[in-house]
């Protein structure tokens, strides 16, 4: 797996939830901080969004926005004011059940469709790739910008208008594709970011793809420098410099992490995890992973089981 899927899949949690909803007049809805991450996609017409704390962004169709923090905010079909605000309706009361959504235009007002979802996320353990998304990313829907978000879109919009074989598949599918594609275009379009400079620095990549297309293999700074196709130093150097810790230290890291994944997802015995992370006997993952998390393997299992059946 490349590193961006990496990092995905090592915080999602269970299967994304989306509505579709569609309205118009005068309307307004609030969304409750949230621990993973929402998401927006205008099919039509055009909204406002509003983050709690920071300025509204105006949203026109084809338009698509992640809040990759969960934060709280209100959708609206004016800009923000005391007002607006106030009288948001929480969104679990304001959605219609399916099959019961206003028609747009009727009375002749221009009407608003939209995909509102959200993404369950893990947040103990945030790559810092997920961390260094800010608060609200909006993609706008701009001729040549996103070419696969755009396709993502249009056939989440065709996969929503008709009642077609398959969907139950197709729409989940399309809606995991949304995060994928959101995320990949933030990190293209942010130049300046340090993960955009991470995954651009040809060293520094080719390191991370060895890294995380084989976690369990024995690497050592060496093998790893060969694999880059450069010196040890050069290595130890640049990736450094770029990922903020010494490439045996993420390797570290990402064992652990990839661990913690499989420890909160399956049943597999901790000696199954422990091979397929790259330790060599249970005890010594357990010794690893409880210095790293501070609590013991069995018991973080218990805890996320405990904590995905309440968000159930």
């Amino acid at each position: 797996m490349d590193v961006v899927s990496d990092v995905i899949a090592a915080v999602r949690m269970g299967q994304a939830a989306s509505d579709r909803v569609r309205v118009n007049g005068s309307w307004c809805a609030r969304f409750a901080p949230y621990d993973g991450a929402g998401f927006h996609v205008v099919l039509e017409g055009g909204c406002w969004l509003l983050p709690d704390g920071g300025a509204p962004v105006a949203l026109a169709a084809g338009d698509a926005v992640l809040l990759p923090h969960g934060t709280g905010h209100v959708i609206a079909d004016s800009p923000a004011d005391a007002e607006t605000v106030a009288r948001a309706v929480p969104f679990e009361r304001w959605i219609k059940p399916p099959g019961r959504a206003d028609a747009a235009g009727r009375g002749g007002e221009p009407g608003v469709e939209m995909l509102c979802g959200k993404y369950r996320l893990d947040h103990s353990r945030v790559h810092p790739l997920m961390a260094e998304l800010p608060t609200l990313v909006h993609l706008p829907n701009r001729v040549g910008d996103h070419a696969e978000l755009r396709a993502a879109i249009d056939l989440l919009g065709g996969e929503l208008g008709a009642d077609r074989p398959g969907a139950g598949i197709a729409v989940p599918s399309l809606v995991d594709l949304l995060l994928v594609y959101m995320i990949r275009a933030w990190v293209a379009r942010n130049s300046g970011g340090a993960w955009s400079a991470v995954l651009g620095d040809p060293v520094t990549a080719a390191a991370l793809r060895a890294l995380h297309a084989d976690p369990a293999a024995a690497w050592s700074n060496d093998r790893l420098a060969t694999a880059a196709g450069v010196s040890r130093p050069t290595l130890a150097r640049r990736f450094t410099s770029l990922v903020g810790r010494p490439p045996m230290a993420y390797l570290t890291w990402w064992r652990l992490t990839l661990a913690a994944a499989r420890l909160r997802d399956t049943e597999d015995s901790l000696a199954a995890i422990a091979r397929r992370v790259g330790y060599g006997t249970p005890y010594a993952l357990s010794h690893a992973f409880s210095r790293e998390f501070g609590t013991t393997p069995g018991r973080y299992r218990a805890s996320r089981a405990e904590g995905q059946g309440a968000a159930r």
